[in-house]
């Protein structure tokens, strides 16, 4: 029988549609349970067929597996009718129809399957999360080391005690008595060593050497209120011991008369018995007793001088940026004073034993060498005797002489004379400085001479015509007269800024320089220009008007400039941005003071 090509395509077409119905019908099937996961996993038959992607793997295509279908089922499939009816061409339709809307419900099933996989991920982050895996594995880590270590400790222990135990016993006998006893006494040692583990197995514990752990401090951040708050604790703090002092020095200067002669004849009389010693330890029990009374509500005052109550200033919830800015300029000043006396004393100490100062570290040498002489052939009961009753007559009646009198304590006070000479390192610094400047100008004046300078020329002018800045001979820079010459005060002169209001170019508004103040004039050398016209010289007899002035009147303080006043200018000049400015305004204006008087007193 023959068959014609186009029914040939029909059969062809209908087959591979009917293998695609059966493909997608799988794949439905595996949506499902992909879908169901969670509830469903019982109704799973075969679990070759659960789809090949995970719950954490995703990709772009799911592999489906496309069953064979036999010869007898694409028979039953087929149209009874045959091939070219109308039945086929609307049963093709249909399942075309059919099929596109199982394609859309498919993109559906694999939207929620991966909605579903992004939100079970999130959920095993969190999960992660929070059961913080490195912590408790730290942890384990750590019982599995103390684990370890209780395990060796008790391997120690029964070694110890199996090398014990054949050293103790006895030779095994016959007799069954000896067993009892030994076991007898085993049984004792046994709860003889638990009784003294548990009374003294603590103290023993704490004999046990272990490694210092280094714990690094944390610094808190700078705080205005923290700031404040620390300078009041330092003060209430350093209170006792100001007022300790404070009534030493009354009971020396004779504050009250009656406190300081019932002090003296008591602190003589036990110091003549012997009694010094127990005096100072019943003053340090009555203070005790009555500081007891004062903290459990007791109004007491024990003070040779009398409290002032100073007024407690409540404490600024909101500072300002000035109010800040000063507060931490005020601290730094006291902090700076402070540290500036510690560090005298201390440097002066090191001084007096390091031989910096021979001849007072000589006086302390002798004295040393005598007390350790009359230390070997006296007696201690009359060395300290004789420095108990010199203590005290120091104190009561040397000190009180000398504070009145001071040009004696000046010549006689020993003490006093050998503190007050000591010298500090700057001391030393400067005197070392001052020594090399008086060699470079006796050096340079002989090279004058021998030069052939004229005779008519005193020192002074003489040392003038050598003083030079950084860029030549003083005068030569400024167009003055050789006679002028910086102060004393200012040879290096003052860093400073020059800020001519009267300019609008920013480069002449504002010029860095160097100060001096001579005796007719105040000289400004600028540092960018190695020309004189940058130079500003100005007559201290021109200068109308000299007050101290404050560039930014926003920062706190009185500010770190000057401002001068002359004819030639309409507004004054400002010499701002001066570490010195207090000395320099001081130095310009005792000058200025003493030209004008000068001149004065010239006319008249």
């Amino acid at each position: 029988m023959r068959v014609c090509p186009e029914c040939r395509a029909g059969d062809s077409n209908r087959h591979v549609k009917v293998k695609q119905k059966s493909a997608v019908l799988n794949m439905l099937k595996r949506l499902d349970k992909i879908r169901f996961r969670g509830h469903r996993r019982d109704e799973f038959l075969d679990l070759a067929e659960s789809p090949n992607a995970s719950d954490t793997e995703c990709g772009d295509e799911i592999p489906v597996k496309i069953p064979r279908t036999s010869l007898r089922e694409n028979d039953e499939l087929r149209d009874p009718a045959g091939p070219g009816t109308i039945n086929m061409a609307s049963g093709v339709q249909d399942f075309n129809r059919t099929e596109s809307d199982r394609l859309n419900e498919i993109k559906g099933h694999l939207e929620i399957a991966l909605l579903e996989k992004h939100f079970l991920q999130e959920e095993l982050r969190k999960l992660r999360e929070e059961t913080n895996a490195e912590t408790l594995k730290q942890e384990l880590e750590k019982e599995r080391q103390r684990r370890l270590e209780l395990e060796q400790k008790v391997n120690e222990v029964l070694k110890t005690r199996t090398e014990e135990l054949p050293t103790t016993q006895q030779p095994a006998k016959p007799p069954t008595q000896v067993n009892g006893t030994d076991k007898r006494s085993q049984m004792m040692c046994s709860r003889v060593q638990k009784w003294f583990y548990d009374k003294f197995g603590e103290y023993v514990e704490d004999f046990r050497f272990q490694p210092e752990e280094n714990t690094v401090e944390t610094e808190e951040p700078l705080s205005a209120r923290r700031l404040t708050e620390n300078m009041r604790r330092l003060k209430r703090g350093a209170k006792p011991v100001t007022n300790f002092v404070k009534n030493l020095s009354a009971l020396s200067d004779w504050y009250s008369i009656y406190t300081s002669a019932i002090a003296f004849i008591i602190y003589m009389n036990a110091v003549w018995h012997g009694w010094a010693i127990p005096m100072f330890l019943f003053l340090a029990i009555l203070r005790l007793s009555l500081n007891y009374l004062i903290a459990r509500g007791w109004r007491i005052q024990w003070s040779i001088v009398p409290e002032v109550s100073e007024p407690i200033e409540p404490p600024k919830e909101d500072l300002t940026v000035s109010e800040k800015f000063q507060l931490v300029l005020d601290v730094a000043q006291k902090a700076q004073n402070l540290f500036g006396k510690m560090a005298d004393i201390l440097e002066k100490i090191k001084n007096l034993f390091m031989w910096v100062q021979p001849e007072i570290t000589q006086k302390l040498y002798i004295v040393l060498w005598a007390a350790f002489i009359a230390s070997c052939f006296f007696p201690y009961r009359i060395i300290g005797l004789a420095m108990g009753l010199y203590a005290g007559i120091k104190f009561f009646l040397i000190d009180f002489i000398f504070k009145r009198c001071p040009r004696l304590r000046a010549k006689y006070d020993t003490p006093y004379i050998i503190w007050t000479n000591l010298p500090t390192d700057p001391q030393l610094k400067e005197r070392s400085n001052a020594t090399v400047s008086r060699r470079v100008q006796t050096a340079s004046s002989r090279s004058c001479v021998g030069s052939g300078a004229p005779a008519g020329v005193n020192k002074d002018e003489d040392s003038s015509r050598f003083h030079t800045t950084k860029r030549g001979n003083f005068y030569e820079v400024f167009n003055l007269s050789e006679n002028e010459r910086p102060l004393a005060v200012c040879e290096n002169g003052w860093r400073c800024c020059l800020i001519n209001r009267d300019k609008k170019m920013p480069t002449d508004y504002i010029r860095n320089g160097v100060l001096y103040v001579t005796e007719n004039y105040l000289c400004f050398e600028s540092s960018k220009s190695g020309s004189s016209k940058r130079n500003k010289v100005i007559k201290l007899t021109e200068i109308t008007d000299i007050q101290k002035y404050k560039v930014l009147s926003v920062l706190p303080g009185s500010g770190m400039g000057i401002a001068v006043s002359t004819p030639a200018t309409q507004k004054p000049l400002v010499f701002g941005a001066m570490v010195h400015r207090d000395e320099a305004f001081e130095t310009i204006f005792n000058q200025y003071v003493k030209i004008i008087s000068a001149a004065s007193n010239s006319e008249s």
